[in-house]
């Protein structure tokens, strides 16, 4: 395989720039490829830089490690990009949620779904359609992989505001094969899934023996009755999950506060406590400490040479460049066709097919129909919500909200729109022209 120049925006981050470092130092196809790292944050992007060549040397890995905070000089003969943004995420997430909930607003996570999901979605999808122009005139060939939230709106955005080839990654079916897995009592690398819906709301059709082809759906059917009604998965409690595979019949994923953000009824089972801001704060200081002591070169780099990150995107890279034919488990890309009963210009989460040729979304079938009616309002609301974002346009935010599932309420819907709008004004020029 001929080297590459993969830039990778958003590398500052806590837990991104060293998943996405694991994956390229264990690529040992990527020899003489050049690695740009990209930040805003300076002194975090240095950290990483530092840890990058550490991890580099010991690895013998030959890339080329560069980073800059411009984006701009970073893109020149790119030929992949990779994107995970966002702005004062945990900051502006907890107004996301805290407000919808001042106007009785039962949303449980605030990230990608509801209310939050739509403030979300008006904040980075202008970033993400600055950062195609730029592709568009510094480096037009090159495929844009992003893993940025929400993930569904963003990419419709690039397919309809943007000429860049794109597609957008997410573990969310991966965590779902394992939890799978967990409940028939073997390892997740030992079954095959097909999966599809949309992003969060994915739907697991078939579930199979890699070995044999044996179909493992009844097997499962019956040890997931059998389970304990307070049983603790991999990733917590699921019994919102589990009662949707129950009233539904496939098993959806990824997690119970994922796919509980689309559901009006899923606080029943959830609640509507949000996320562990706290939590989430206090594990990313003490990372950033342990980096530091990689970086420096007083602390053993531990697994980061020897295990993967669980992400995809250095797969893609590697079957494209090296024109393989590949297999993605779950990809986020225009529908056209892979589910036959949602719209063609949904973005939607399949299995793939992964060459030089590009990405090419496995042909599903038909969705069953109370699952497809599920998708299908998220498809209508990421519409609006993209043309709201591009056009600074009131009024499909508001729709946007008024035909959530989540929102139940008029009044709530337009206040709390208002106020959001107030809140991230500095972030929402095209709302505040």
């Amino acid at each position: 395989m001929k080297p590459v120049k993969i830039v990778i925006i958003g590398a500052g981050s806590v837990s991104f720039g060293p998943g996405s470092l694991r994956d390229a130092i264990q690529s040992k196809d990527l020899r003489g490829s050049r690695l740009v790292l990209v930040d805003v944050n300076e002194d975090n992007l240095n950290l990483v830089t530092r840890l990058a060549r550490r991890m580099n040397e010991e690895a013998g890995t030959g890339l080329i490690i560069e980073s800059t905070t411009d984006r701009r000089a970073a893109l020149p003969e790119a030929d992949f990009v990779i994107t995970s943004v966002a702005i004062n995420r945990d900051e502006l997430w907890k107004k996301d949620w805290e407000i919808p909930r001042k106007y009785g607003i039962k949303q449980v996570l605030g990230e990608n779904g509801g209310p939050g999901g739509l403030s979300h979605a008006l904040r980075n999808i202008p970033i993400i359609l600055d950062i195609c122009k730029d592709m568009e005139e510094l480096c037009p060939d090159a495929y844009l992989i992003n893993f940025s939230n929400p993930e569904s709106r963003i990419c419709m955005a690039i397919s309809k505001y943007s000429s860049i080839k794109s597609v957008g990654l997410c573990h969310g079916v991966a965590m779902g094969r394992n939890r799978i897995a967990q409940i028939l009592g073997r390892n997740g690398e030992d079954i095959d899934v097909k999966a599809a819906g949309v992003n969060h709301l994915v739907w697991v059709l078939d579930i199979r023996d890699k070995e044999t082809g044996e179909n493992l759906y009844p097997l499962f059917r019956e040890k997931e009755a059998a389970l304990d009604p307070d049983d603790r998965g991999l990733y917590g409690h699921d019994p919102l999950t589990r009662a949707m595979f129950r009233h539904f019949g496939y098993w959806p994923c990824p997690t119970d506060d994922h796919i509980g953000e689309y559901l009006p009824y899923a606080w029943e089972k959830v609640g509507f406590h949000g996320y562990d801001f706290e939590a989430a704060n206090a594990y990313r200081e003490k990372t950033w400490e342990q980096i530091r002591r990689m970086a420096d070169g007083s602390e053993p780099l531990g697994d980061l040479l020897v295990k993967p990150s669980g992400e995809i995107a250095f797969d893609i890279i590697q079957a494209i460049a090296g024109n393989r034919n590949a297999y993605a488990l779950a990809v986020n890309v225009p529908n056209n066709g892979c589910i036959t009963n949602l719209p063609a210009d949904a973005i939607v989460e399949v299995p793939a097919l992964v060459s030089g040729y590009g990405i090419q979304g496995l042909t599903m079938g038909k969705l069953p129909d109370g699952i497809a009616s599920l998708c299908q309002k998220q498809v209508d609301i990421q519409r609006l919500t993209v043309e709201a974002a591009v056009h600074g346009d009131r009024n499909k935010a508001l729709q946007a909200l008024l035909i959530d599932p989540v929102v139940d309420s008029m009044e709530a819907a337009e206040k709390m729109l208002d106020e959001l709008l107030a809140v991230h004004a500095p972030y929402l020029p095209r709302f505040h022209k």
